[in-house]
């Protein structure tokens, strides 16, 4: 998995979350996908929570800011969804601490990782405010293993990533994000 064991991780978790961003196009452990493509919400699913009452949390981090081999703003968190119900994955039953914030790799920097991590929440995770995806505060130097440990939810139980470079729908981004 690209070395996001130890990047992020300490063990590869044994399922596979189900990433699909619009026109069907599915991240598929590490494939090269474009920020044009990633710039909206994705749908997102798991099974093997069949006839399990329980709340999930939806983690998406790029651990390469602002280069893989300089990651000195490791993690990014693009994505934050906590209290999702049930026993199939559909964030927007859930609350989001963070917005969704597609990829922004900077020009010039290579490829970037961006880990989707599911986790089984033991206790509803008291709602915090949201950032929205026009603020960068709060973004950075987010640690996946910190927020795992803080809210008692061990290691994820499903991932999935995919990689993106620089386009130019990038400058379009930035230029709604402040902070």
């Amino acid at each position: 998995m690209e070395d996001i064991v130890p990047d992020v991780l300490d063990a590869v978790p044994a399922g596979t979350i189900k990433v699909t961003y619009g026109d069907g196009l599915e991240v598929k452990q590490g494939n090269e996908l474009t920020p044009t493509q990633v710039k909206d919400q994705p749908n997102v699913s798991w099974s093997g929570l069949e006839g399990k009452s329980n709340l999930l949390t939806l983690l998406m981090v790029d651990p390469d800011a602002p280069t893989r081999q300089d990651p000195k703003y490791r993690e990014i968190l693009h994505w934050a969804v906590v209290n999702i119900p049930g026993s199939n994955v559909d964030p927007s039953g859930g609350h989001p601490v963070t917005a969704y914030l597609g990829s922004g790799p900077p020009e010039g920097t290579g490829l970037h990782r961006y880990i989707f991590l599911l986790y089984r929440q033991e206790n509803k995770i008291e709602e915090t405010p949201t950032i929205p995806n026009t603020i960068r505060a709060g973004r950075l130097n987010f640690k996946a293993r910190d927020f795992a440990a803080k809210h008692g939810l061990g290691e994820p139980i499903a991932a999935n990533y995919y990689q993106a470079q620089y386009d130019d729908y990038v400058t379009i981004r930035n230029k709604t994000i402040v902070g």
